[in-house]
């Protein structure tokens, strides 16, 4: 198969890149390498695919449709959109980031696809679509419409523009709402690498909400099983073309229990400063999995504890940080 992977660059697009290559694939990889956070992890996870057959890679924005278009190079069999500025707390303070990314760059896929006719487009969307539910675990039928963060805003905004182009043009679309994704070559800007690194120096960390903070931590080994899942499988009539899945862990973790996992692996431990609510966050999220384990064979196997080892076991073999 020829699929295009937009943010191929980034944590979750760069190991299914790899994921599709190991099976055979042809991908066209695209991303735009912004400074969000540190281009060289961006360029690090770049280096483990360039050379690999079958493996290409044009650095576009995808808001630019045109450039966008030049890249796919003709028909695909797949899109798998993962491109996004993502971040809940950047949101806040830099909206139109969100705005140019997100709304339009998502706009531009859903035009790429529906010009090719490509059989099959997988975006991700986020578990912060379900804002101040309160309602645990989040089902993919609850209520999405108080979003508490732009960022949330923007994702909810990719499912209803999505719905739309499904049903005005047949063309199934499946998205993934992603619950906390960690693992080796994670984004930096989250709570676990943000606290590894800070441990590492002797500084302390800050535990927001006093701690009671708790979180659907998912391993990118079983977020990338659930993204070649839902690829396979696209949707038809029964659903107008439009299917939305969880993808989690289905096994909330409390902040604190991250934070002793942590020091257990660094054998440090870990001076705390303990803050209120930050705006923009939500003080628990779990992810109802039912029916991406019965519609798509999903099935999440990787404790907290193992995925940290796995997580601090790759930062022990870095010479220096690459963020």
């Amino acid at each position: 198969m020829r699929i295009l992977v937009t943010g191929a660059a980034g944590f979750i697009g760069a190991a299914t890149a790899a994921a599709l290559l190991d099976r055979g694939d042809e991908v066209v990889g695209v991303d735009n390498l912004n400074a969000y956070y540190a281009v060289a992890l961006k360029r690090a996870r770049l280096d483990r695919l360039r050379d690999r057959k079958g493996f290409g890679f044009h650095e576009i924005d995808i808001a630019d449709a045109d450039a966008l278009d030049r890249a796919a190079g003709g028909p695909l069999d797949a899109i798998i959109h993962l491109a996004a500025q993502a971040g809940v707390r950047y949101s806040i303070d830099n909206p139109f980031a969100y705005e140019h990314s997100n709304l339009k760059g998502h706009l531009s896929v859903l035009e790429l696809g529906r010009r090719l006719q490509v059989p099959h487009v997988v975006y991700a969307s986020s578990s912060s679509v379900y804002g101040a539910n309160e309602k645990t675990p989040f089902a993919e039928d609850d209520r999405t419409d108080a979003p508490v963060s732009f960022y949330g805003a923007t994702k909810k905004a990719n499912e209803a523009m999505s719905a739309s182009y499904a049903r005005l043009y047949s063309m199934p679309l499946t998205g993934l709402r992603f619950f906390t994704v960690y693992g080796p070559m994670g984004r930096p800007d989250m709570a676990y690498l943000i606290f590894t690194e800070k441990m590492l120096k002797g500084e302390p960390i800050e535990i927001f909400n006093e701690g009671r903070m708790g979180r659907d931590f998912t391993f990118i080994d079983d977020i990338v099983a659930g993204v070649l899942a839902a690829a396979a499988r696209p949707p038809g009539p029964e659903t107008a073309f439009h299917r939305l899945y969880n993808l989690g862990n289905d096994r909330p973790e409390e902040l604190m229990t991250l934070v002793s996992l942590l020091e257990k692996e660094l054998g440090i431990e870990a001076r705390k400063i303990y803050k209120g609510m930050q705006k923009g966050d939500v003080e628990r999220t779990w992810a109802d999995i039912s029916r991406a384990r019965a519609e798509l064979g999903y099935d999440p196997k990787t404790s907290l504890a193992d995925g940290i080892a796995r997580t601090i076991a790759w930062r022990k073999g870095l010479e220096r940080p690459l963020y």
